[in-house]
Parts: C-alpha cells; structure tokens; sequence
C-alpha cells in the first residue's frame, strides 16, 4: 500500500512539476500608454495564482487609438499591478504581483491559467482559430472577465462596440444568451455582498465629471455573463463602465475613492468565483 501511495506522490509531482514547465515565462510587452514601467520587486517570486490578460487582434487590424492593434494594453500594466495589490491584501489568494499576457495561439500555454481579463473588446475581432480555442478555454473550466466597452452608438459611425464585441462572442457560443445577472447571483456574494452596485467611470471623470462615456445607451451599467451547463459563468461581461481604469487611478487623489472602491471589490468577487465554481 505505501509503495502504490509512494508511486502515485512521485506521479503527481511529475505532472506538477510538468505543468509548471509548461506555462509559458513572464514577459513586458510594450503598451500603449505606458514603456519601460517599473517591475515590482518580488517580480520573479513565484505563487499559485496570477491574473492573465489576453492580447487579441483588433479589428480590422489598426486600434482605436492608431497604430497595429494596441486595444489590449489599455491601462496595461498600471492597472494589473494595482489590481494585483489588492488581491494580496483582500483576499487569501497567493498571487504573484505581476500580470500574465496570454494569447489564443493554438498552444496549451492558455489552460494553465485559470482566468483572462480583456480589455476594450469592443475593438476586439476573433480570428476563426481563436474563437474556437476560447471556446474550448471556457468550456474547460476557464473564465473570461470583460471590461471598458460602451454604449450601442457606433464609434465615428462606421461600428458599434457592443456589435463589435457581440460579433466574435457570438462565433465563440452561438448557442448560448447573454444574460444579465441577477443580484442574487453567487458571483455577487462570494466575498462582499454587492446588490448596491453603479457605474464604475473611467479616468475621463477627472475633467468631464460624467461616468458614462458613450451618449444616451452609455448610461446604464450593464452587469452581464454567459453561463455553461451547470449555471456557472463563464463569461462575465461588465458593459458601460472601466473597471480598469478605477484599479489605474486608485492611488490617485483625483479620482474617487468610492468608484475604486467599487471596482476592486467586483474584481475580489470575480476571483474568487472563479476558483470556488
């Protein structure tokens, strides 16, 4: 009996030590607003978990902002760095304190990490390979938390963001409603109780004072999300809000404490549904 225990501890250590092999080494990208920003510390320090960012193409190949296609670095790493402060402090989850890039690149590199955050999706245009590797992800275990797209208006008239987004999302489950989440949700309640929530504005509050950046159908927040079979969200889509740059801003005067406030709680929330459903 000690013998097969000894064989099966000397497996499971292969298949550990396997998998940690596997996952693909940190690295810096260049972003858009950001070059050269400075590495934590423990950097190197290695942990059990970390939140990844996925980097997609954008559509029709050019940001919004100009240049090829920089949508997936806005408030990168800024904005990861914070968030990744705050799960050190508010939750028990063993986090490295910098951010994994990830890519749908037909590797096995993106199943090791249990959730990816996308950033400006209503930019975001899915390659037919990618589509289906992000099913698969989801369909795995993985999670995928969506941020900072606004309104149904389209952009310069030529596109709306949520048509943007819909178009590839609507490829990677064609079979499957977006919803919105009702308050009663698990996903509202694993850390902090969240039924009073509002809408989390981005940086643009600093000099305009609204939180809504996209006319008339920017108003109102949407908490939204695509469930799999056993009800558990796989896709959690926060419309008409910048949680993003809430977590970028946090340590600044300037921006109020109650939005980042709001925001780094949702984030705990997510976490940690993510790694208990």
């Amino acid at each position: 009996m000690r013998y097969r225990y000894v064989l099966f501890a000397g497996a499971a250590a292969l298949a550990i030590s396997g998998i940690l092999y596997a996952q693909r080494a940190f690295r810096q990208y260049q972003g858009r607003e950001y070059e050269d920003f400075p590495l934590p510390p423990d950097w190197e320090q290695k942990a059990e978990w970390t939140r990844a960012r996925l980097r997609y193409p954008s559509i029709g190949g050019r940001s919004r902002w100009g240049g090829g296609g920089m949508d997936w670095t806005t408030d990168y790493p800024r904005s990861d760095r914070h968030l990744l402060e705050g799960v050190r402090r508010l939750t028990r989850i063993d986090s490295k304190s910098v951010e994994q890039v990830v890519d749908l690149d037909g590797t096995d590199d993106v199943y090791n990490w249990p959730m990816m955050y996308a950033v400006e999706v209503g930019h975001w245009d899915l390659p037919d390979q990618q589509v289906a590797q992000l099913r698969e992800y989801l369909l795995r275990g993985g999670f995928l938390m969506v941020d900072d797209f606004h309104g149904d208006e389209p952009y310069r008239g030529i596109f709306s963001e949520w048509q943007v987004f819909i178009a590839s999302m609507k490829r990677v489950f064609p079979d499957r409603e977006i919803v919105d989440l009702e308050n009663s949700d698990p996903i509202f309640h694993t850390v902090f109780d969240l039924d009073d929530r509002f809408q989390v504005p981005g940086w643009q509050w600093a000099y305009s004072g609204r939180t809504y950046e996209a006319g008339e159908t920017g108003k109102q927040a949407h908490w939204r999300g695509i469930y799999d079979d056993k009800g558990r969200v796989m896709v959690a889509i926060c419309h008409n809000m910048d949680l993003g740059d809430a977590w970028e801003w946090s340590d600044d005067p300037r921006y109020p404490e109650k939005y980042a406030s709001l925001a780094y709680r949702i984030a705990m929330n997510y976490f940690i549904y993510d790694l208990t459903h």
